[in-house]
């Protein structure tokens, strides 16, 4: 039943759209690794709305991957019609590398082009030989920790920043220690996969390492489907608000006459309707009617943001994570 009315809420959201005659439409939404379930559900529920409202026969394809190298496939040619990753910053690339949209894209959708949000926690075993409580034992001697590479993973950039903005804090702003605090971190880490769903994978099925960083919905999925019972989630007191944004890829959408139904597609995700099903893949709402229904689901959690601790995404993409920047530094130094 909640299902069956989620589906009605997405009528009002598309009754500006004109009806045209019936016609086949294909749509490519570019996303980031741990979205996979989420589009599924969002996708069969928007393109049946769609169908009813114009007639149309709507396709979503939906390409996953590490938000960096997804980023870059779409600047290399990958035409998107909309792109949804993990950074701002990535979608800020669209732009100022290859200028397929335009340099305000944020400011088209509410929340800075955000429809939800999550966090970065810790996944641990139940039982194992490791028990972490705060960002400080993850760079203890001995501990074996799974995270994912800032280099091509979103999600990866939010983990890195996470731990370098806990430590900076912390250390009343000294970038010294906050540094030396990430390095050590980073020895700690045997593996860095592409993507955030393949360091939950080599964590979870490959059975390597004590503590995994990453996702808030990616832990919840764990301890509440495959990993039940052996996994438990563990929130330090503090951590990041994390803001995955979405776009329209303005170049490919217009040369594939895709436009209304990508707009459409990307307001959806606004909607009760959208924001249910966020919620139940364990992404945290931005509507507040939803995100207080959902409120057991999401713990209460101190968090910073990045404009508040380093500036801005820009910034800190080119403080960071940029061709020489900090976290290249401290990748030579675990060599």
């Amino acid at each position: 039943m909640i299902r069956f009315l989620c589906f009605l809420c997405v009528l009002p959201a598309l009754t500006a759209l004109p009806v045209q005659a019936g016609k086949s439409v294909s749509l490519l939404n570019v996303s980031y690794d741990p979205t996979r379930e989420f589009y599924q559900e969002i996708d069969a529920v928007f393109s049946k709305a769609w169908k009813e409202k114009t007639g149309d026969d709507l396709t979503i394809h939906v390409s996953n991957g590490g938000s960096g190298k997804q980023a870059r496939s779409v600047i290399e040619g990958d035409d998107a019609d909309v792109v949804t990753l993990a950074v701002a910053s990535d979608i800020d690339a669209l732009h100022d590398q290859a200028g397929l949209l335009p340099e305000n894209w944020q400011q088209r959708l509410p929340n800075n082009s955000c429809p939800y949000i999550s966090t970065i926690v810790f996944l641990q075993r139940r039982g194992g030989r490791v028990r972490v409580k705060d960002w400080d034992d993850l760079a203890g001697a001995g501990v074996s920790v799974i995270a994912p590479n800032p280099k091509t993973s979103g999600g990866a950039r939010w983990i890195y920043l996470a731990a370098y903005g806990w430590a900076l804090q912390k250390n009343h702003g000294a970038n010294q220690a906050a540094r030396r605090f990430v390095e050590q971190l980073y020895r700690n880490v045997p593996v860095m996969d592409a993507g955030a769903r393949g360091a939950t994978t080599t964590f979870v099925q490959r059975n390597i390492g004590d503590v995994l960083i990453g996702w808030e919905n990616e832990a919840l999925l764990v301890v509440n489907g495959i990993g039940s019972g052996r996994f438990e989630i563990v929130y330090p007191p503090e951590s990041i608000r994390c803001e995955p944004p979405v776009a329209v890829v303005d170049k490919y959408a217009e040369q594939h006459g895709t436009r209304e139904v990508a707009e459409a597609y990307l307001r959806f995700l606004y909607t009760p309707a959208a924001q249910e099903i966020a919620a139940q893949h364990y992404f945290r709402p931005s509507l507040e009617e939803a995100a207080r229904r959902h409120a057991a689901t999401f713990p209460a959690l101190k968090m910073f943001t990045v404009g508040e601790v380093f500036g801005s995404w820009k910034q800190a993409q080119k403080t960071h994570f940029d061709e020489g920047g900090i976290f290249d530094q401290i990748a030579r130094s675990r060599r």
